[in-house]
C-alpha cells in the first residue's frame, strides 16, 4: 500500500524501547503477563488508527514539527538509554531497575557490582560486541562487504549458542532465552481493550508510539527514495502503517515501522519493490514454525551486545556538530531532546523537543527578519547592505525590506521596527548634516500574506510618517498582498500612483537623480 521501494518493516529498538516503558509505567510484565500484552496490542491497534488518520485527511504536516534538530537529540537519548537497558543482559544482572531513565540504570548497574555481575556473561557479551563492531568497520570501509556486517548478528547467535550449549554455561550463572513459544502468533482481536481504564491509557501510548514509529519511517523512507532518485507519498505511507498495525494489533503484533538497519541491507542487497518485505515476513513465519527451539540455549548477553551494536549507530554526533555551527537554536532543540530522554524519558524528550521547536517557530514569526537596503553600484539592482557592504543608500529614501508574511502576531513589531530604522536613520543625519529623509519604501516582495491587523499596523505607519512629512511608498507586493489592501481601501489611503512594481522604479520617480548617477 506504500509508495516506498526500499524500506523494511518491523520491529525497531527507539518504538520498542518507547513502548516498552510507557506500558511497563501501567502494568507489571512478571506479574501480570495478559494484561500487559492485552494493553500492547490496545496500543498499537490505536497507534495504527493515527497513523492511517493523519494519512487519510492528510494531516502528515504534524510530524514536521518533530525538527530534524530533535530527531537527532531524540535518537541519540534514546541508543544511549537502550544502550543502559541491555547491561542487564550483557552484566548478567538478575535484580534490574525498571526505570529508563541514566541515574536509575546507574544506580542499578552500580549496586549490583558486588554480587550481581557474571563473569561468564560479561565474556560472552564483550567477545561478541567486539566481533559485531569489527564487522560494522568493515563494512563501513568497503561497501563491497556490506553482507559481512548484515549476517554478523545471525553468526554470533549461532556461534553463542553452540557454545553455552556445549559447555552447559547456563548452569554457571549465564542467563539464556530458554523456551521460545513455537508457532504463528494467534489472533488477537478478542484481547484488545474495547472499555474499562485501559481503553484511554492504550489510546495515548497508541498516539505517541504511532507518531514516532510513523516520523521513523518516513524519515527512512525518504532517503532512500532520495538516494535511488524517486518521490514517496508521505500520506500514503501514512495509511500504509496505519493499516499494517491495525491488523498487527489482530494478530498479537506491537507496533512495527520502518527500520533503518534492515531498509539499509534490503537496499545494499539491490532490492527493487516491496515483495522484498513479503519475503522477509515468509522467512520470520518458517523461522516461527521450525526453528524456534534451536534458540533454547541462546544466551542474553548475546542479544544484548547485537542491540548495543545497532543503536551506537543512532548517535549521530556529526549531525549534532553540523547543528551547533548551522544554528544555535536548533542545537538547543537537539540536547533539549537528548538530556530529556536520558534524564526522565522518552515522553518528556519527545514533549521538550516539540516544545523548544514550536517556541522556535513563534520566535520567527513574531520577530521577522527586516533589513536596510541599498543600491549596488552600476546597477538598479537593492540589497541588504550588512550583506553588501558595497550597497549605498539613497539620498532622502530610505529603504526598507520586511522578509516575512505580516499577520496580527508580528505587525506591530514590524511597525516599530521600520520606525526605529527611520529614527536611526534622521539620528545619523543630523550627526552627519545630510539631507533630510523624504521617501520611506517598503520592499514588499517577500511579503507572501497580510491580514487585517498587518494592513491596520501599515495605516498606523502611514499615520507616523504624514506627521514627520514622509511620504510612504510599497514596492512589488505580492497577488495576495495587492488585493488585501484593495479590499481594505489601503491603496485608496496611500494612492495608486506610490505603489511600484520595484525598488528601483520607485527611486527612479522620487529621486530621479540618485537614479541617473547609478
Amino acid at each position: 500500500m506504500g509508495s516506498s521501494r526500499d524500506i523494511a518493516i518491523g520491529p525497531v529498538a527507539v518504538v520498542s524501547l518507547l513502548l516498552g516503558t510507557l506500558l511497563q509505567d501501567e502494568i507489571d510484565p512478571v506479574k501480570n503477563p495478559l494484561e500487559y500484552s492485552r494493553l500492547a496490542f490496545t496500543a498499537t491497534f490505536f497507534a495504527g488508527i493515527t497513523q492511517a488518520m493523519l494519512g487519510f485527511f492528510r494531516l502528515g504536516f504534524i510530524i514536521e514539527f518533530l525538527s530534524h534538530a530533535a530527531i537527532v537529540g531524540f535518537m541519540a537519548g534514546a541508543a544511549i538509554t537502550i544502550a543502559l537497558q541491555q547491561l542487564k543482559g550483557f552484566l548478567g544482572i538478575v535484580h534490574f531497575t525498571k526505570k529508563s531513565d541514566i541515574i536509575s540504570v546507574m544506580e542499578s548497574v552500580w549496586g549490583n557490582v558486588h554480587h550481581g555481575w557474571n563473569w561468564q556473561t560479561m565474556l560472552i557479551g564483550a567477545s561478541f560486541l567486539a566481533f559485531l563492531l569489527a564487522t560494522k568497520y568493515i563494512a563501513k570501509k568497503n561497501k563491497k562487504l556490506f553482507w559481512v556486517s548484515a549476517i554478523a548478528p545471525l553468526t554470533s547467535v549461532i556461534i553463542s549458542t553452540f557454545c553455552v550449549y556445549i559447555t552447559r554455561a547456563d548452569k554457571h550463572g549465564v542467563a539464556i532465552v530458554k523456551d521460545i513459544k513455537q508457532g504463528i502468533n494467534p489472533p488477537s482481536l478478542h484481547l484488545i481493550y474495547w472499555s474499562g481504564p485501559y481503553l484511554m491509557k492504550g489510546f495515548r501510548i497508541g498516539v505517541v508510539a504511532g507518531m514516532v514509529g510513523l516520523t521513523e519511517a518516513i524519515a527512512i523512507g525518504r532517503t532512500f527514495a532520495s538516494m535511488k532518485d524517486y518521490q514517496i507519498d508521505g500520506n500514503k505511507e501514512m495509511v500504509a502503517l496505519g493499516t499494517m498495525n491495525i491488523v498487527g494489533s489482530m494478530t498479537s503484533c506491537y507496533v512495527a515501522t520502518g527500520s533503518f538497519s534492515r531498509s539499509a541491507v534490503n537496499y545494499m542487497a539491490g532490492c527493487k519493490t516491496a515483495v522484498s518485505n513479503v519475503v522477509m515476513a515468509i522467512v520470520v513465519m518458517l523461522t516461527l514454525l521450525l526453528i524456534t527451539p534451536l534458540f533454547k540455549y541462546t544466551p542474553n548477553a548475546i542479544l544484548a551486545s547485537i542491540i548495543i551494536n545497532a543503536v551506537v549507530g543512532l548517535v549521530d554526533y556529526e549531525s549534532a556538530y553540523l547543528i551547533w555551527k548551522v544554528d544555535k537554536m536548533d542545537f538547543v532543540a537537539c540536547l533539549g531532546a537528548f538530556f530529556g530522554v536520558i534524564f526522565a524519558s522518552v515522553e518528556y524528550g519527545l514533549l521538550i523537543a516539540v516544545a523548544i521547536s514550536l517556541a522556535k517557530i513563534l520566535l520567527q514569526v513574531t520577530r521577522p527578519r527586516t533589513a536596510l537596503l541599498g543600491n549596488l553600484p552600476r546597477t538598479f539592482i537593492y540589497r541588504n547592505v550588512e550583506q553588501y557592504p558595497e550597497a549605498t543608500k539613497v539620498p532622502g529614501v530610505l529603504i526598507v525590506r520586511v522578509d516575512s508574511a505580516i499577520y496580527f502576531t508580528n505587525s506591530n513589531y514590524v511597525k516599530e521596527r521600520i520606525l526605529r530604522w527611520l529614527r536611526d536613520e534622521e539620528e545619523q543625519q543630523q550627526e552627519q548634516k545630510l539631507s533630510k529623509t523624504e521617501f520611506l519604501i517598503v520592499e514588499l516582495s517577500p511579503v507572501t500574506d497580510i491580514d487585517t491587523s498587518g494592513i491596520h499596523a501599515l495605516e498606523e505607519l502611514l499615520k507616523a510618517l504624514e506627521k514627520r512629512k514622509i511620504q510612504l511608498i510599497l514596492a512589488n507586493p505580492g497577488p495576495a498582498v495587492i488585493q488585501k489592501l484593495r479590499s481594505a481601501n489601503f491603496t485608496e489611503l496611500i494612492g495608486e500612483d506610490n505603489i511600484f512594481m520595484s525598488v528601483g522604479d520607485a527611486v527612479k520617480k522620487f529621486a530621479p537623480k540618485s537614479a541617473e548617477n547609478v
